[in-house]
This record gives structure tokens, C-alpha cells and sequence, in this order.
């Protein structure tokens, strides 16, 4: 393991921490295989897999991954991401594997070290490229997800499929915080920021809290049905997430 990815899993520990929380046991990750779970707060990202780091938010989308797609090493797939343990998996088990990220300063389809740029509000891609596209995390951070939903529905296969996590609130409606105008934020409700690896923690701007109809949100960018799979929002120590499956 990198001395980075190192600093990087110690560093998330010590701040997701709450030593009230915590609690420990033996499980098969979806992920990475026999493992221990490990709760240090709880979170859907509280909880995590010891070997590989995968969230519980992560542990959700691949256990439907898997079972929607047992053929996924045949597929090609694209994640809006080139890190975790959710690209790792991806890596590992599909050989036509395609990844990005969004840099700021990069124009869509550019390089930075070998990590292609694209917004999913305008993705470089052709149309009909992919059979499946995944992503954890990204869609609360995008200003116009509608555009975004329709891009991944323009670049998806007829029977392609986009599995995706955001953090869902059990409120029936989305909570808009900010938005887009004439190339300026606009706060609706105090900002709320989230963190990632590449901008680090606190720095990403949320848009929005997603509620149940996401689902509509997204049949509404063009997609066959969009369903949120429940089955393993307390699997993992009492944590886990809806996982949204949309299908054109």
C-alpha cells in the first residue's frame, strides 16, 4: 500500500472516530473478501472494511452491483472516479474500465497524470459506450444534475445500466441549497461542503440534499425506471445506503 493511501486511511479514521461507536467483526466484503467491519461512528461512511477501506455507502452499491451484473468483467464500464476502493474493485475485476475526475482547472477530455478530465454535465464520450456507469458520491455535487442524468443516458447502451449512491435522506422531496446562475453560485441555505480526496476534506460544495423522488429526477433525464435498492441500508454494523439503479 502507498505511503499516501496510508496517511490518507489513518487521517479518515482519526476524524470519523467516536470511541462510544465503535464496535468490530468478522464479514466478506463484496469488495475485497474476507475481512473484519469495523464501526467508528455511525455513518454511512463511519463504518468501514479494514482491508480495503470501503465504506458502508460502497459495500451497498457493490453487493447490487454484483448481483445485477455477474457478468461485469465482460462490460464495459465507466466510474466517475479514479481512486477508492470502489475504483479499486472496478480495476481489478474489468478489463474495459474506463475512469475520470473533474478537475477545475481542466477542460472536459483533457489529461493530468494519466486521469482523463470529464464533467458529467458534458462528457466527452460518444454516444452508446458503456454498458454500465457507477458513481458514489458525485451527483450532489454536480450544479445541474438533470444535465448530468442525461448525459450518462446518452453515453449508456440500450440496456445499460447506471448504479450510483448519493446521501439519501428519508424526506420525500430534494432540498435544493444552491445554485447555478449566469456563472455564479447562488446560496439557497448555508453552504454545506463535503470532502474528497482530491480537494481534501470540507472543500466540495453540495447543491443539494436528495430525497426520495431522485427516482423521478432521474426518469425525467430520460431513463426507462430508476429505483432506489434498500435491501442494505443497515447491513453492515446497523449502516449501509439506498443505492439508486436506473435503466434505459
Amino acid at each position: 500500500m502507498r505511503r499516501f493511501e496510508i496517511l490518507h486511511r489513518v487521517r479518515t479514521a482519526a476524524y470519523l472516530l467516536r470511541p462510544s461507536q465503535l464496535a468490530l467483526r468478522g464479514f466478506r466484503c463484496p469488495v475485497c473478501g474476507p475481512s473484519l467491519l469495523v464501526r467508528l461512528s455511525a455513518s454511512d461512511i463511519g463504518v468501514r472494511c479494514m482491508r480495503c477501506a470501503a465504506s458502508a455507502m460502497t459495500l451497498s452499491l457493490v453487493c447490487v452491483l454484483k448481483e445485477l451484473r455477474p457478468g461485469l468483467g465482460g462490460e464495459a464500464v465507466y466510474e466517475l472516479s479514479s481512486r477508492g476502493p470502489l475504483f479499486e474493485f472496478l480495476r481489478r475485476e474489468v478489463p474495459r474500465l474506463t475512469f475520470s475526475e473533474f478537475f477545475n482547472d481542466l477542460e472536459p477530455g483533457a489529461w493530468r497524470g494519466g486521469v482523463q478530465c470529464q464533467d458529467v454535465q458534458r462528457l466527452t464520450f460518444n454516444d452508446s459506450s458503456f454498458d454500465v456507469v457507477t458513481s458514489t458520491g458525485v451527483f450532489e455535487h454536480v450544479a445541474d444534475d438533470a444535465r448530468g442524468f442525461c448525459e450518462v443516458r446518452r453515453v449508456l447502451r440500450p440496456g445499460g445500466i447506471f448504479v450510483f449512491t448519493v446521501p439519501l435522506s428519508d424526506a420525500e422531496d430534494t432540498v435544493e441549497r444552491a445554485r447555478m446562475r449566469d456563472g455564479t453560485i447562488e446560496y439557497l441555505l448555508p453552504p454545506e461542503y463535503h470532502g474528497d480526496r482530491i480537494r481534501g476534506r470540507g472543500r466540495v460544495l453540495a447543491y443539494r440534499n436528495y430525497g426520495r423522488d431522485i427516482t423521478e429526477r432521474v426518469r425525467s433525464s430520460g431513463f426507462r425506471s430508476a429505483d432506489i435498492d434498500w435491501r442494505f441500508k443497515s447491513a453492515f454494523l446497523g449502516q449501509g445506503s439506498g443505492v439508486v439503479v436506473a435503466r434505459i
